[in-house]
């Protein structure tokens, strides 16, 4: 018999950048800018911008394991928001499987940046404070996308 677990969670995080809606907003539909901040250079990343349309990213763990991240884009609004549900699979093994909101507002001369990700992190193949450590540094490298 295996050990079987879920665990639940959810984080928000906070940014300000200093760029507008529009420009945010961009850095996430553009697959070039995309790719530089969200995937990195060591990994493949395909993106289909629109609502229905998939993001994937295939790259190796530590370890050399496979992993794929695959993102659903559910709601769309442009220089305002963005809404996916995406897996995070191991080789065959299910890992995670989240819902994530990207909310953007104008902050003076910039944009907030309100993320919240709700997971459901199974049989211990990723820990919450991974994917919450590992989500700010996208949004960190976001930051320097931005500075482009």
């Amino acid at each position: 018999m295996s050990d079987r677990s879920v665990t639940h969670t959810t984080f928000t995080l906070e940014r300000v950048y200093k760029a507008s809606p529009a420009r945010v907003f961009a850095a996430w539909a553009d697959p070039d800018a995309k790719a530089r901040w969200f995937a990195g250079p060591a990994a493949e990343h395909e993106i289909d911008f629109r609502i229905g349309g998939r993001e994937v990213v295939r790259g190796r763990a530590e370890d050399g394991a496979a992993l794929t991240f695959e993102s659903v884009y559910h709601d769309i609004i442009p220089d305002q928001r963005i809404v996916s549900a995406s897996v995070l699979k191991s080789g065959d093994t299910m890992a995670t499987v989240s819902v994530t909101a990207v909310e953007l507002t104008p902050d003076g001369e910039g944009t907030r940046l309100l993320l919240t990700e709700q997971g459901t992190f199974l049989d211990g193949h990723e820990q919450p404070s991974w994917r919450q450590q590992g989500t700010l540094d996208q949004l960190t490298a976001l930051e320097a996308e931005l500075r482009r």
